[in-house]
């Protein structure tokens, strides 16, 4: 493990070399093959009083921020042929089908066909801290109490921003490509499962890690505009006991390059440079490495979180510094949607040799364990154990039928989530992509796959497309959402990945095979034959969440009095805290904006240096009483702050008893921050 020490050691190395980049690397190409743009936005949804997504814990539900969610966005235009393709990276647990229904919709009507089903590929970094109720099947919005509206359109509306920002920036440029191995910022969670494999694939992982890091460096006119990092760690460096809003190991990653080494100022910055860290194969891959929930390197979850993202920025700022290796070549895609739960698999694509089939989804008594290392379930079962108990209840209340549990094997089924009425509780209809940008290709799944699952997906498209292995990138959590995808070897433990491979057994191989077709008519220059589109459950969602009846200030006070007001002296590492009267969240969330500001005083005016999209501030709400509720913030005053004067403000909105939402500013008393 790296020390302190050494983590800023090496984080200054990266930033000098990265800051020089463009000129060490100028002579790499003259050519500008691509139009290119990038786009960021803000998607972050409702900070109070909202289940969160990732854990399944009912009592986990939002309390303020500590970041900011965001999506960011990538177009690549072929010059040539003038074909487009479209990356958007969501600080999101999830991309579930309805959101990526939503966006298509509203992009067809801005742009017509050019962007579409077929080149547009959304895809979350899996935040385990960040508002829920934004899917329309029930699975996922069941321990977040139905359908969240002002959550679901603050995501759509911020991808869509994204991709606008980025579609009006473009402009000629290229694509750097750089690979590497991170080897500390993940553990396999699931050892026993993958020491089923065979032999000769686990040889390809001999650490049992995927520490494969892919580092895309976009550039106009030889400067770096924006970089995409692909890297598999689980978003749950945050517990199950967080309540603030947070981009979780990723986000903060995306948030260091950007904010401290780009200087992006998020809320003035009109072109700022994006930086975005995705997912490729993260199923079994936690970051906690010590293998236990909050912890490893150290026992505080925010450190964890700020460590682990700290090493995939500082690898991808290296490895973007470094980079000499231009794509070229067409921008392509194939898309089609697949109905994963009656898949007729190929022996081709058996670690057996025979047919198989999918089946209806169904989730295991596992299912119910949690993963034990990241996010455990309430102790009703354990990961890779019998539990005849939970599976009689569950046939009990669902009654699965028997050749249902045939087609799934060793599943004990507890909740047969295909057959569900009147409509599935998870999607079936999937959406599968490739998408090919120059010598690299994307390969999507709507769900989270084993790194052997990755792998075996990855070499057979490579096979295909006569590539190397490494030139082909499985991306999980894209444009929909359906649990988790194990090799048929993984999935006989029934470890919590295994019980929660919702198509049975052979889900993976079935992958395998439906984005194999793609890959061949890619080669071939033949069309892909689309005949299914999924259902669209946006007529018929469900809210029982209780929303804001009003807001009400204490006794003697107004909305925005400073109820605990900060010191009169601060150094660099102490935190200021002041308390405010305030209203709920919910009644508007400032996306974009911000719930607070620190400003310091220059000449004779306030300037602000720091927001709630800042890893250096917290914003907490609680309901005190009633209708009345308290804002918390602090600020923890960064290394090589300027002495000076400063204060602390907050924006809130109070709903009053006809409904009339009004803004309201507080403001602490001015506090000093001395010179170290």
């Amino acid at each position: 493990m790296h020390t302190p020490r050494r983590l800023s050691m090496l984080a200054a190395t990266a930033a000098t070399a990265w800051a020089l980049m463009p000129h060490q690397i100028a002579h790499a190409a003259t050519a500008q093959p691509y139009q290119l743009g990038v786009g960021m936005s803000d998607i972050t949804g409702e900070a109070a009083e909202v289940g969160m997504m990732g854990y399944a814990e009912l009592s986990q539900k939002t309390a303020g921020i500590h970041q900011r969610l965001r999506a960011r966005a990538f177009i690549v235009q072929d010059a040539a042929t003038q074909k487009s393709a479209v990356i958007v990276i969501t600080d999101t647990g999830l991309v579930t089908q309805s959101i990526h229904q939503a966006v298509l919709k509203r992009l067809a009507a801005k742009y017509g066909a050019l962007y579409n089903a077929q080149n547009v590929l959304i895809s979350a970094t899996h935040t385990h801290a960040g508002p829920g109720g934004y899917s329309h099947y029930a699975l996922y919005n069941i321990t977040i109490l139905g359908f969240q509206q002002k959550t679901f359109n603050a995501i759509v509306d911020g991808i869509v921003e994204a991709i606008d920002q980025a579609h009006q920036r473009k402009a000629p440029g290229d694509i750097l490509l750089n690979q590497g191995e991170l080897t500390n910022a993940s553990r396999n969670r699931s050892t026993p499962a993958f020491r089923l494999n065979a032999a000769a694939d686990r040889a390809a992982f001999p650490q049992e890690i995927d520490p494969l890091m892919s580092v895309l460096t976009f550039r106009q006119g030889g400067k770096a505009v924006g970089a995409l990092s692909l890297f598999p760690t689980h978003g749950t460096s945050m517990t199950n006991q967080n309540k603030l809003i947070s981009g979780d190991n990723k986000g903060y990653a995306a948030y260091h390059w950007e904010h401290e080494h780009a200087g992006v100022r998020y809320r003035t910055d009109k072109a700022p440079f994006v930086a975005a860290f995705a997912q490729t194969n993260p199923g079994d891959m936690s970051p906690n490495l010590n293998l236990k929930p909050g912890s490893g390197p150290t026992e505080d979850e925010f450190e964890n979180t700020r460590i682990i993202g700290l090493r995939q920025a500082d690898k991808a700022l290296s490895l973007s510094a470094q980079s000499t290796t231009l794509l070229q070549g067409a921008v392509d895609y194939r898309m089609r949607y697949v109905d994963m739960s009656q898949v007729t698999v190929s022996g081709a694509y058996t670690p057996d040799g025979k047919p198989h089939t999918t089946c209806p989804a169904a989730l295991g008594t596992s299912f119910a364990a949690g993963s034990e290392e990241d996010g455990p379930g309430p102790g009703i079962a354990k990961e890779g154990q019998s539990n005849p108990f939970l599976a009689a209840v569950g046939g009990f209340v669902f009654w699965p039928s028997e050749s249902l549990r045939q087609c799934h094997g060793v599943k004990e089924v507890v909740i047969p989530v295909g057959d569900m009425k009147p409509y599935p509780w998870s999607p079936e209809v999937l959406p599968l992509q490739l998408v090919r940008l120059g010598q690299l290709y994307l390969a999507t799944l709507p769900g989270e796959p084993t790194i052997m699952s990755g792998y075996r997906i990855r070499r057979q498209l490579a096979q295909t497309l006569g590539v190397d292995v490494k030139q082909v990138l499985v991306v999980g959590y894209t444009n929909a959402y359906t649990q988790y995808i194990t090799t048929p070897e993984e999935y006989s433990i029934q470890d919590y990945e295994g019980g929660s491979t919702l198509f049975g057994p052979y889900t993976q191989p079935a992958y395998q095979q439906e984005l194999d077709k793609l890959a061949r008519d890619m080669v071939n220059s033949t069309p892909t034959i689309n005949n299914l589109q999924p259902r669209d459950l946006n007529c018929c969602q469900m809210n029982f969440q209780t929303g804001v009846l009003m807001d009400l200030p204490a006794f003697g006070k107004r909305f925005g009095s400073v109820l605990k007001d900060a010191s009169g002296s601060y150094k660099a590492g102490d935190t200021v805290s002041v308390r405010f009267q305030t209203g709920h969240p919910k009644n508007n969330l400032r996306r974009n904006g911000s719930f607070l500001e620190v400003q310091r005083q220059v000449g004779g005016n306030w300037v602000a240096v720091a927001d709630d999209g800042d890893w250096s501030t917290r914003y907490r709400w609680t309901r005190t009483f009633g209708a009345e509720s308290a804002a918390d913030i602090s600020w923890t005053i960064p290394a090589g702050t300027p002495a000076g004067s400063y204060r602390i403000v907050h924006y809130g909105d109070a709903k009053n008893l006809i409904g009339t939402i009004t803004s309201f500013t507080g403001t602490s008393s001015v506090f000093q921050v001395q010179a170290n």
